[in-house]
């Protein structure tokens, strides 16, 4: 139910949740809809460390005055399993009717896994396992707790109901993906955005932009009109806003723009577009300490490089649309072009290269720390990641990996300004 002054709707329809709520501050948004929409008298918080020595911490706990039972300052990046099983026990132990997430992205996803958790009294690391939709999971009981997600950064994942965690054992991630998963509220304050690190928030929307561009460039027959609209919108809002905000953090319009960008990418999701080579070795990059949207900055424009070199005129076609959003739109002609950039002889991978670095982002896996000595074992593992075989020049062999990685090992310029156009 939507308060006064509220903008109060559904993020992906048909889908039943999440809602999405705007245009009041988070706090008094969060007490409204705990007391109206949840009746929840027994709120179990996870904040994350940076936010919860923080004013805004403190008024959100006072605007819930007196029905907070619990609070879990931070999840680890990536979701380690035992950070999982220690939130789930205290969630059920304290006997928690509803979970209020305030940070970003970890949280996010620690929050859906521990839900399922607590319905399914997993609370070992080795229990947890045995819930890996990996892994052909046994009969789950729907999760109960609903969640409100508070984000701070751009990640998106509040918007799906898939959550990854990761096993330290064999530091490998794993989905935990079932229909009861994921948060039924998310509460978006550009304001409260502002005082997330720039290079958090920077780096997130550029993982947004790779939702968007990947599903732009997807030959799944699930790739349709109606799919590719979404995405061109996602990406319409954000790649000219994170320009905007990287000159002029203190805008909330460019900000809530951005916010809004991200629920469009997710969006494409509900078409079923699978993702492919960045979102695939994404995820193997993750646990080797590479930040969630870090891994687009890097891999995004030679993976489109790749493609666009291997592909045929399909694969090449797909990617003229990301030519054509982007020159489109003058804020990033304007910049595309103050960076030497030219509108007829540069590919998509040139063009989200510029823009990474524009946004003062990593460009190369050397730059976030991943020599030459990381590829083979990240090949490996990313050849279990299932949006390898749906890239659009499907990755059947562990050598096609390689050769991406070793495209992204080196920042651009060093590799004799643009790569090679076949």
């Amino acid at each position: 139910m939507a308060a006064k002054g509220e903008q109060y709707f559904l993020a992906v329809p048909p889908n039943p949740r999440p809602h999405v709520s705007t245009g009041l501050a988070f706090t008094t948004a969060c007490a409204h809809h705990v007391e109206n929409t949840f009746k929840a008298s027994r709120v179990y918080m996870i904040v994350s460390k940076s936010i919860s020595g923080t004013e805004n911490f403190v008024s959100l706990e006072k605007a819930l005055s007196g029905k907070v039972v619990g609070v879990r300052r931070g999840i680890r990046q990536h979701v380690p399993w035992d950070d999982v099983v220690e939130v789930a026990k205290d969630v059920h132990d304290r006997d928690a009717d509803l979970i209020v997430t305030l940070g970003a992205g970890s949280l996010t996803d620690g929050a859906k896994v521990v839900s399922l958790a607590v319905a399914n009294n997993a609370f070992t690391v080795e229990d947890l396992g045995t819930f890996s939709t990996d892994e052909n999971p046994k009969d789950v009981k729907p999760c109960t707790i609903p969640i409100i997600n508070i984000p701070t950064s751009l990640s998106g994942g509040e918007y799906s109901i898939n959550g990854g965690a990761t096993d330290l054992r064999t530091h490998r991630k794993h989905s935990f993906n079932y229909p009861s998963m994921g948060c039924s509220l998310v509460i978006l304050d550009p304001a409260l955005s502002i005082s997330t690190p720039e290079y958090v928030w920077l780096q997130s929307g550029v993982r947004a932009v790779d939702h968007c561009v990947e599903g732009l460039c997807s030959m799944s027959p699930k790739a349709n009109e109606e799919s590719d609209s979404v995405c061109e919108k996602g990406l319409r809002l954000l790649v000219p806003n994170l320009l905007v905000t990287k000159n002029n953090p203190g805008n909330e319009e460019a900000r809530l723009n951005e916010m809004l960008g991200v629920i469009e990418a997710m969006r494409g999701h509900k078409f079923g577009v699978p993702m492919g080579a960045s979102h695939g070795i994404g995820h193997q990059l993750g646990p080797l300490g590479v930040g969630h949207g870090e891994t687009s900055c890097v891999m995004l424009p030679s993976v489109m490089e790749y493609n666009y070199q291997h592909g045929d005129e399909g694969v090449r076609k797909r990617q003229q649309k990301i030519l054509d959003i982007l020159w489109s739109e003058p804020t990033v002609a304007n910049m595309l072009e103050g960076n030497g950039i030219e509108k007829g002889t540069s590919n998509a991978g040139d063009l989200i290269a510029a823009i990474v670095k524009e946004l003062g982002m990593p460009g190369s896996l050397e730059e976030v720390g991943i020599g030459p000595d990381k590829l083979d074992m990240l090949a490996e593992n990313s050849m279990h990641d299932r949006w390898i075989p749906t890239n659009p020049v499907p990755m059947t062999d562990k050598s096609q990996v390689l050769e991406v990685l070793n495209m992204a090992l080196k920042p651009r310029a060093s590799q004799g300004g643009h790569a090679c156009h076949h």
